[in-house]
């Protein structure tokens, strides 16, 4: 065939497009993913930790500050701060394979992911 040969432009520029992904994803070692996975897993945690304390230590001030009950307020929501943000780590340290929200009954017929909309 001739110079305008779409099959072999498609295959060249494709060829071109797998040497760039290459090029800026290395394949790493499954060791450093692993590493990766597990730095990630400790930040997802003491984060949930934190934010959830934070919180609940600022709406503690807010309800002090607003309804003049120093310091019984700021305990309190400090309490429920540190409980739900246990709460968050527990939940995100037994549900880390699965995506938020989901859960997957292993007795369920559509286990296999074919969902259907119109059953009940």
């Amino acid at each position: 065939m001739g110079e305008n040969d779409p099959g072999e432009s498609l295959k060249e520029l494709g060829e071109r497009l797998d040497r760039a992904r290459r090029a800026q994803h290395p394949v790493r070692s499954p060791q450093a993913a692993g590493t990766n996975d597990a730095l990630a897993k400790g930040w997802r945690v003491s984060i949930e930790l934190l934010a959830a304390v934070a919180v609940g230590g600022f709406v503690g001030w807010a309800v002090d500050k607003g309804l003049g009950t120093r310091p019984w307020g700021m305990i309190i929501f400090f309490v429920l701060g540190i409980a739900a943000g246990m709460w968050n780590v527990y939940r995100a340290v037994t549900g880390l394979g699965r995506a938020v929200g989901f859960r997957r009954d292993p007795g369920d017929a559509n286990a296999a992911g074919d969902w259907d909309e119109d059953e009940d």
